[in-house]
């Protein structure tokens, strides 16, 4: 009991610090790269520590396997340095038995890692994203210039002139290219979100309305308004909307010269969407576990093909990453064996850079998979692959042990037999 303790302490102390100083390697570039883009007026410094934490689980699914390795090979390299393995495999304890007292810390790292690859990496990378976006957004529309056009997404922006406290636009010309069926979809929602009051009416019939065409047709909108103000809406709604008052609305066809022309005195338009909870390849590491299961599992023309595949490869990467717990003390306690006067550090960069060789294995693994070059199962089997290895590691020396003393003994018994042949 009390050595358990110990060898628990020791691990998850030394993991601790590891994993400290390896957060603050991975993290520093990025941490100057986010001052950079806020010193320039792109970024609001208010957010950054929020954006740096929601990247963390991102670093943490990668960083707190290779630390937890790192953090076992120091610990049981240091057992052999000092002589104490010795003095423990003389009172009974085999190096296995030893490694086998830490399974508490291992299981509750195993749940740890799992919970960070499933839940906590995509949710941090929604999160981020979705900051990212509204700040991108706001940032084009303080970046708004009179006299000016001003582009970002599928809209262009021009404005004449600005109150003095920017919240009011005067003169504004507004430019989107959407497609048909969508522009309509917008339209009708647009509308309904609106009060009665303040709902658009026509000024003008519609002219030469095309209700033949079957296809969508992408359209140019061109929007007209005298004054303009910007909507209040939630923060993390990733969407920008304004009030445009006493104006025209132009759907112009790109292959036809029939047009519609609407009047309003208030319109309602959005220059951002919402994140869609479609499976797409864009979105893949950002969506939940759910959604991704059914996307994965659905094999319909529901999904395309490339969605399909990497959603099956996102799905083997989440569930691969935590064996990387089980896999380290496999590999860490045969690896930290060294010989007198060695000194521990002389098999920790090769051991570091075998176990790094099959995290970069999964990794590979996921981009071959969404490319439909091999199948998800491919990641079970390198699993399995580095597991084996690891138990020849451990189980080496004592099959040239057995494999030697067998040789040995019937040698011995030829020799015996030919000592006692009459002939």
């Amino acid at each position: 009991m009390i050595l358990r303790r110990y060898m628990i302490r020791e691990v998850a102390t030394h993991t601790a610090l590891v994993l400290g100083f390896l957060i603050v390697l991975m993290l520093g570039g990025r941490l100057i790269r986010y001052f950079g883009i806020a010193a320039e007026g792109g970024l609001d410094v208010s957010l950054l520590f929020t954006i740096i934490g929601y990247n963390l689980p991102y670093f943490l699914e990668l960083i707190l396997p290779l630390a937890f390795f790192i953090a076992l090979m120091l610990v049981f390299g240091r057992l052999y340095v000092d002589n104490e393995m010795a003095v423990i495999n003389g009172s009974g304890m085999s190096r296995g038995k030893l490694g086998r007292l830490i399974a508490p810390l291992i299981i509750l790292l195993f749940i740890f890692e799992a919970g960070l690859s499933i839940v906590g990496k995509p949710w941090g990378v929604r999160e981020s994203e979705n900051v990212w976006q509204q700040q991108a957004l706001t940032s084009a529309f303080d970046l708004i210039r009179p006299n000016e056009f001003i582009s970002n997404g599928n809209y262009h922006l021009y404005v004449g002139s600005l109150s003095n406290d920017r919240t009011e636009l005067q003169d504004v010309v507004l430019i989107q290219t959407q497609d048909n069926t969508k522009g309509k979809k917008n339209e009708k929602e647009t509308s309904d979100s609106l009060p009665q009051s303040t709902a658009a009416t026509t000024d003008s019939a519609v002219q030469n309305t095309d209700k033949s065409a079957k296809s969508p047709v992408i359209k140019d909108t061109i929007i007209l308004a005298k004054r303009a103000m910007q909507v209040d809406t939630d923060p993390t709604s990733g969407i920008t909307q304004l009030d445009l008052f006493q104006g025209r609305r132009y759907e112009i066809g790109a292959d036809s010269l029939k047009y519609n022309q609407v009047g309003f005195e208030r319109y309602r338009i959005s220059l951002a969407e919402s994140p869609k909870d479609t499976v797409t390849e864009d979105n893949i590491e950002t969506q939940k576990i759910g959604a991704l299961w059914q996307a994965a599992t659905t094999g319909n023309d529901k999904v395309p093909t490339a969605a399909l595949q990497a959603a099956r490869a996102e799905l083997g990467y989440r569930f691969a990453l935590p064996w990387l717990m089980i896999i380290a003390p496999m590999l860490a306690v045969p690896l930290a064996q060294v010989r007198p006067r060695q000194g521990r550090w002389l098999r920790l960069f090769p051991a570091i850079l075998l176990f790094v060789s099959c995290a970069l294995g999964i990794i590979s693994l996921k981009s071959s998979v969404s490319k439909g070059a091999l199948t998800v199962w491919a990641n079970a089997g390198l699993i399995i692959g580095f597991i084996v290895f690891a138990l020849y590691l451990n189980w080496a020396s004592r099959l040239h042990h057995r494999v030697k003393f067998r040789k040995g003994a019937a040698k011995q018994t030829q020799l015996e037999l030919d000592k006692g042949d009459p002939l």
